[in-house]
C-alpha cells in the first residue's frame, strides 16, 4: 500500500520562475543529485513534456523509470504519475502546488505517494521519503534562487 507525504517550502522568485526549473527535466542532472540522467520522451504540443525517464541513484534507491506528466493551465501545480512499475516502484504519484504570495516568493507543496516493489519497514521508508523530500525541495530552492531574475 502507499503512503502519501507532502512537504512545504518558500522560494524567494514569482511563480513562473519556479515552474520553469521545475519543467526544464533535462536540466535536473545538473542541480537535483540523485538525477543521473533524464530524458524527456514526448512533448505536448505547447512544449512541455508529457513523458519523461528518469535515472536516479539517492543511494538506497537506485532506479530507471519513466513519469507521465499534467500541468495546470497557469502552471499553479504540476503532477506525474508513474507510467509503468520500475525495479523498485510499483506506484508513484505527485504534484507540486505552487502559491505565489503577495510579496513575490512562491510557497512550493510536495506531494509525493509511492508504492515500492522491494520491502521496506515502514519506520525507514517514511525516513527515506522525508529525506527525499527534503533534499528535492531544498535543491530546487537553491537552484531558482540561484538563477538571475529576468
Amino acid at each position: 500500500m502507499a503512503d502519501t507525504s507532502t512537504q512545504s517550502i518558500e522560494v524567494i522568485a514569482p511563480l513562473d520562475r519556479v515552474a520553469a526549473v521545475i519543467s526544464d527535466f533535462p536540466r535536473y542532472p545538473e542541480w537535483a543529485d540523485a538525477m543521473k540522467q533524464v530524458e524527456v520522451l514526448e512533448e505536448y504540443d505547447d512544449g512541455y513534456a508529457a513523458k519523461v525517464r528518469f535515472v536516479i541513484d539517492a543511494g538506497v534507491l537506485v532506479d530507471d523509470y519513466t513519469l507521465e506528466y499534467a500541468y495546470a493551465d497557469d502552471l499553479s501545480r504540476i503532477e506525474w504519475e508513474l507510467v509503468a512499475p520500475s525495479k523498485t516502484q510499483k506506484s508513484q504519484r505527485g504534484s507540486y502546488d505552487l502559491t505565489e504570495d503577495v510579496d513575490g516568493t512562491t510557497t512550493v507543496t510536495y506531494t509525493l505517494e509511492v508504492e515500492l516493489s522491494i520491502g521496506m519497514l515502514g519506520m525507514f521508508r517514511r525516513k527515506a521519503e522525508k529525506m527525499i523530500m527534503d533534499t528535492a525541495l531544498k535543491q530546487l530552492k537553491r537552484r531558482v534562487e540561484s538563477l538571475p531574475a529576468n
